[in-house]
């Protein structure tokens, strides 16, 4: 696909059984809304060489065993831009896609807006969102798969709007085209692989991987269940702590298992979704993403042991709200000493993003699991945390603050921060008791207890 392939190549690449849904030909004055001069001539010798009557073929098929209604630039005619009859095929696709409750897959390529139909053109992306948005009210997922090149308003519609964004290493992304760019603009910005370091788009995928990749996705993301998803059993120590101190040098020991233990218990296969969509990632603080646990989709948002970032914020409220439009339980694993709170992460904005976490899990009417399975810090643990279906492993710990912290504020010495601990009542025993978790989770061969 990095060698743009046309857009039929590319349907066939990715799915079966593809039938083009009607079209609707729009009459037309001679050399388009504008009678830009030799129009009508481009728009013939592009049908010429490309056996297209547009820029885009849309239609139904199946991908991975999921049926779909699939969308494919063709960048050879007119360079994949969007006119006014492309905007009515991308309607009726969308339409097609609501009435029969299909998910829309994007194969995008292209350089954005016609020029020979000038603001007419450019109102084509008014009716996308539009029709993007129905679709997202209708819980109905959409995954675009952005091949080279994908610029300009096509981007910034369905390319980027998507809720699950692919895109193909090596591919040209981005708004600016290559011709509208400075002239002593870094290419290197301007590609699939900066847009997924930015959190832009999920996953760089390779060709050959593309197929199954879709195929797996679209399995995922459409099977809602309105069950919570179970706790995962502990997998550290079976034994509850002695005393407060007790359970924080427990929770901070390097050999507890850490968020990607669990998943890969719990889990028998996962996805990835990376970034904020505001131009940031945090994989190393927050694990993101869909898997399987049992037969059925459980989404999942996890710390992973140090501070967390405000993109991971970010990025857990938008799996948080993803799911919750498609109707898919989700679970969060609960493990940081608190919200990273260094210089940077105030310039990135880290009240707000964690404020907008707290938000996502308060209105998710999806059920919300959450295990805390190692440290819970302050407020940057707790946005993370179901309100009534919290859990708490033996090896874990939740304070209103650090123990060395909150001694420090109290103006306590330092040899009183164990009985701070004990006085804060952070062991999961105590947690239980005070209403905050549901119970202790056990081995799986142990029943929860609380």
């Amino acid at each position: 696909m990095a060698d743009r392939l046309s857009a039929r190549e590319a349907v066939t690449a990715l799915t079966d059984d593809f039938t083009e849904l009607p079209d609707r030909i729009r009459e037309s004055a001679p050399d388009g809304p504008l009678h830009w001069p030799g129009y009508d001539a481009a728009h013939a010798r592009a049908a010429e060489r490309t056996g297209e009557r547009e820029s885009v073929i849309c239609g139904t098929a199946r991908t991975g065993g999921t049926d779909v209604v699939v969308v494919a630039f063709e960048f050879g005619f007119l360079g994949g831009s969007l006119g006014e009859r492309t905007g009515d095929r991308l309607e009726s696709a969308y339409v097609h896609a609501r009435a029969h409750r299909l998910p829309v897959v994007s194969l995008v390529a292209t350089g954005g807006s016609r020029m020979q139909e000038g603001i007419l053109a450019l109102t084509q992306l008014q009716r996308v969102a539009r029709e993007s948005v129905l679709t997202r009210e209708a819980g109905l997922p959409q995954i675009a798969v952005v091949r080279d090149p994908t610029t300009g308003g096509g981007w910034a519609t369905l390319g980027a709007g998507a809720d699950v964004v692919l895109a193909l290493p090596g591919a040209q992304v981005g708004f600016a085209g290559s011709r509208v760019r400075p002239s002593d603009a870094d290419p290197a910005a301007y590609t699939a692989e900066a847009q997924v370091a930015a959190g832009a788009a999920d996953a760089l995928v390779r060709p050959e991987d593309l197929r199954d990749t879709l195929g797996r996705w679209l399995r995922l993301l459409t099977r809602p269940c309105d069950t919570p998803a179970p706790p995962p059993p502990a997998l550290g120590a079976p034994d509850l702590p002695a005393t407060g101190w007790d359970a924080v040098r427990r929770a901070r020991s390097p050999e507890r298992p850490r968020a990607t233990a669990y998943l890969d218990a719990y889990l028998t296969s996962r996805v990835t979704i990376g970034g904020d969509r505001c131009g940031g990632t945090d994989p190393g603080g927050m694990l993101c993403g869909f898997g399987e646990h049992e037969g059925r989709t459980v989404a999942y948002a996890a710390q992973t042991g140090t501070a967390t970032r405000p993109a991971g914020y970010r990025t857990a409220a938008r799996l948080v709200r993803l799911a919750d439009r498609l109707g898919i339980p989700v679970l969060t694993l609960v493990d940081t000493p608190g919200a990273a709170n260094d210089a940077e992460a105030e310039r990135q904005g880290a009240g707000a993003a964690i404020a907008d976490l707290f938000g996502a899990v308060a209105a998710a009417r999806t059920p919300v699991t959450t295990l805390v399975v190692g440290e819970g810090g302050s407020g940057g643990a707790l946005a993370l945390a179901a309100p009534g279906n919290t859990w708490a492993t033996p090896d874990s710990y939740f304070s209103v603050i650090a123990p060395e912290l909150a001694a420090a504020i109290l103006k306590r010495p330092p040899q009183e921060v164990e009985t701070t601990a004990d006085q804060l009542r952070i062991r999961p025993q105590d947690l239980v008791e005070l209403g905050v978790v549901r119970g202790v989770v056990g081995p799986a061969d142990r029943a929860p207890h609380g």
